[in-house]
């Protein structure tokens, strides 16, 4: 009987050390998502996550359909040439009149594409069916990142349909798609809420199929009921969390928390008083802002600090340039008297300027979303300390977007920037987009900055865009254009199953589903290679 164990136990031993668990196909995985898709159409796809969310896991980019982007020395020109036996998931061909189609369509003003801007000026010339020619005005390092996040739309779909009428059609909530996973079906309530989208390993993917079979996306009214689901099991995975929400957690799961492209700032608008047109006030408020103890305690540690225009997960960001950064209280009060800003006698500073009293109490605009409140009263505790007194007003992403961000009607804004994984700042800091629809929210105008950003776009030696991107954090950070706060992580739970995640920088939330065929649930035990 010993012996018979002993044997048993050798055997085992020798199985594990000569095999290795292998991802293999099979599972179904469901996501929680909060909010409620509108329109899966990568034409038109904007700020609706959920949106977002299916477009990635059920297109592909034109980066993944083609097999080989060849460019000229310049990189003006480039043939593109598609993978063979491409198909869409109702089986029809995926050519280049699709790719055209979805080009065509991107510039087209009534379509109102997100991509607009990245695709003007790019003109497109069919060669085959598997191969075209890309054009551009001017040379664009960054070129290759925009063809990873132009997804293809289905021209025999959507061809004929007038792009103003692309939210109506029916293909908006029954997409049919080129990516990893095909449509299969949706349910709703009798109310109208889409609870679900049920959907499927695509057999005509044209990379690696995905492992885990079924794909299932629910949907839930606000993150609660979602943490509620998933705490009983209900869903595998919810994103885009909190350091309180992660606490609210009751069974076991894994956390990943990528870093992400995007920082949040608060953006001085100059336009609005005498005030802030004071490079000694802006850099009193920038001495007042303890970033580590912002990341630490609102963030919950999850993410880094940013000290300017650029997160340190993106190529390009120079630790050197934010040597001297410091927090000091006593260095910010220091810096104000000097500058003869006095305190009054409710403990705000004020000064005359221009023969008028000027006092430093400003309004503070941002989104409401819970770890930007704890930001904004964080903030207005500490710039107190200093004599400067904020009144926070907390509105909903939409009217910012419209009421506040477009007319440029703010004195101070807490808001976020999000940047491609390419050191590509144009529109956050080019003098041209001080106005809507540009993004530069600081109302920057600097001449030397300007050409620095339009170098970098055309500067294809990567050690040239690094010196560049080095001489505009210096500038930008020197002139205190904005309070930078910090680089916050991207928080996704999951269940202990789910293998394969990888944990890249992401731009965008949709970003965590780019390797989703890499994903498994299921293994297997497979010999190892005796070479």
């Amino acid at each position: 009987m010993v012996f018979a164990v002993a044997s048993i136990a050798f055997s085992l031993v020798w199985y594990y050390q000569n095999t290795d668990a292998q991802p293999v196909e099979g599972g179904n995985y469901v996501e929680g998502v909060i909010g409620q898709p509108v329109a899966i159409n990568p034409l038109i796809s904007g700020d609706n996550e959920a949106d977002r969310d299916l477009i990635t896991l059920l297109f592909a980019s034109l980066y993944d359909i083609s097999e080989k982007r060849e460019a000229d020395t310049d990189q003006k020109n480039w043939t593109v040439t598609l993978r063979p036996d491409l198909k869409w998931s109702d089986g029809a061909p995926l050519t280049s009149d699709d790719v055209i189609f979805t080009i065509n369509m991107v510039q087209d003003p009534e379509a109102r594409s997100p991509l607009f801007a990245t695709w003007q000026g790019v003109t497109i010339e069919r060669v085959s069916e598997l191969e075209l020619h890309l054009s551009l005005k001017n040379t664009y390092a960054f070129f290759l990142e925009n063809m990873k996040n132009l997804r293809i739309a289905p021209k025999h779909i959507y061809d004929g349909i007038p792009p103003q009428n692309f939210r109506l059609s029916e293909y908006g909530l029954k997409p049919i798609g080129s990516g990893p996973y095909k449509f299969v079906n949706y349910e709703k309530r009798p109310d109208g809420f889409i609870e679900q989208y049920n959907l499927i390993a695509n057999k005509n993917y044209s990379l690696t199929k995905p492992f885990i079979k079924n794909f299932t996306v629910k949907f839930f009214p606000n993150k609660e009921d979602a943490l509620k689901a998933f705490n009983i099991k209900g869903i595998d995975g919810i994103g885009g969390l909190e350091i309180d929400d992660l606490n609210g957690i009751k069974i076991g799961h894994s956390v990943f928390s990528p870093s992400r492209s995007r920082y949040y700032a608060v953006f001085l608008n100059p336009n609005t008083g005498l005030s802030l047109k004071e490079k000694d006030v802006r850099n009193a408020l920038s001495l007042a802002t303890d970033n580590q103890s912002l990341v630490s305690e609102v963030l919950g540690g999850y993410g880094t600090v940013a000290y300017g225009p650029i997160p340190s997960s993106v190529s390009g960001y120079d630790a050197s340039v934010y040597s001297s950064q410091e927090f000091s209280i006593e260095k910010a009060n220091q810096a104000l008297e000097k500058a003869g800003w006095k305190l009054n006698d409710k403990g705000i500073r004020e000064k005359l300027i221009q023969k008028s009293k000027v006092i430093l109490e400003f309004d503070l605009v941002l989104p409401e979303a819970r770890f930007l409140v704890e930001t904004a009263n964080a903030l207005k505790e500490s710039w107190a300390k200093i004599g400067v007194k904020i009144n926070p007003a907390v509105l909903k992403s939409a009217d910012i977007i419209n009421g506040i961000i477009k007319p440029r009607n703010y004195q101070m804004i807490l808001f976020g920037n999000t940047l491609n994984k390419t050191p590509d700042i144009f529109s956050f800091w080019h003098s041209s987009q001080r106005f809507d629809p540009g993004l530069n929210l600081s109302l920057l105008n600097d001449k030397a900055v300007d050409t620095l950003l339009e170098n970098t776009r055309q500067a294809l030696d990567e050690s040239i865009r690094n010196q560049n991107m080095s001489k505009i954090q210096k500038t930008i950070y020197e002139a205190k254009a904005a309070v930078f706060l910090y680089s916050p992580d991207y928080i996704y739970a999951v269940s202990k199953k789910l293998g394969g995640f990888a944990e890249d920088p992401i731009a965008y939330s949709s970003n965590r589903f780019d390797n989703v065929a890499a994903w498994y649930l299921k293994t297997a035990r497979v010999f190892k290679n005796s070479d």
